[in-house]
């Protein structure tokens, strides 16, 4: 977990963000954005959220990302993970109460690491 809040890379795709403040993703980007990391918005709708442009998908997305952030429930989390090792990215984070553990293991053993059930917005203070 702490590598991937602080070495692995900046550019982190949060699966799930739209401009609904009310929505958890949408606090947990501004806070990611005061830590330094560069969010991108990944939605159906593909919004600008926080200053930044939205896609609708992980493929879409025309520069590489570091870490995809997953707001969807457990039953959609596998898919997202499996896009994320498509793409190339280099570890996968699923949001508080998302679980898979297929979808987890699945992801290690394709050489990303991965943190499950966890909020970044909690654990990057907490590193000090």
């Amino acid at each position: 977990m702490r590598r991937i809040l602080t070495s692995t890379g900046d550019t982190w795709a949060v699966v799930g963000l739209s401009s609904n403040r009310a929505r958890a993703a949408y606090g947990v980007a501004a806070v990611l954005q005061r830590f330094g990391k560069r969010i991108v918005p990944v939605h159906p709708k593909a919004e600008t959220v926080h200053g930044e442009q939205g896609y609708a998908s992980l493929a879409d997305i025309p520069f590489p990302v570091d870490v995809v952030d997953v707001f969807v429930n457990s039953d959609l989390a596998g898919a997202v993970a499996d896009e994320a090792v498509a793409i190339g990215a280099k570890a996968v984070w699923f949001q508080l109460d998302v679980i898979d553990d297929e979808a987890f293991a699945r992801t290690r053993e394709a050489g990303l690491d991965m943190v499950m059930d966890r909020c970044p917005a909690i654990e990057i203070p907490r590193l000090g």
